[in-house]
């Protein structure tokens, strides 16, 4: 298996951890080699965020996928900025307590991916 395959299949099989207020967020490099197997996920030049809008056919779509991220977002106890019309949902992750990005994020990018698989 290459480092790649690796490295996503580990953000597949991680859960979210308790982020208690004041954690510090992971480093550039390390977010962008993340993002590298994230597909389709954005990075803002402040790297306080990863962005991705998925686009589907109508609104019975759009509504299903929000409920998966919902749901996915509850059992990982992580939940992301969810923003959705017709045929269109922006995702938004962070995380408040470091201020920034953490593996939590990469975590949820991954799986939230996943989905649609």
């Amino acid at each position: 298996m290459s480092d790649n395959a690796s490295l996503l299949e580990e953000l597949l099989n991680s859960k979210c951890e308790d982020m208690p207020k004041g954690s510090k967020p992971i480093i550039i490099p390390t977010i962008e080699s993340n993002l590298s197997e994230l597909e389709g996920w954005d990075v803002p030049l402040n790297y306080m965020t990863i962005n991705k809008t998925f686009n589907f056919k109508n609104y019975h779509q759009t509504i299903a996928f929000v409920n998966a991220v919902t749901w996915l977002a509850s059992k990982e106890d992580h939940h992301p900025k969810v923003c959705f019309d017709y045929n269109s949902c922006e995702v938004s992750l962070t995380t408040h307590a470091a201020k920034g990005l953490t593996m939590n994020d990469m975590i949820m990018a991954a799986k939230i991916n996943a989905l649609l698989d």
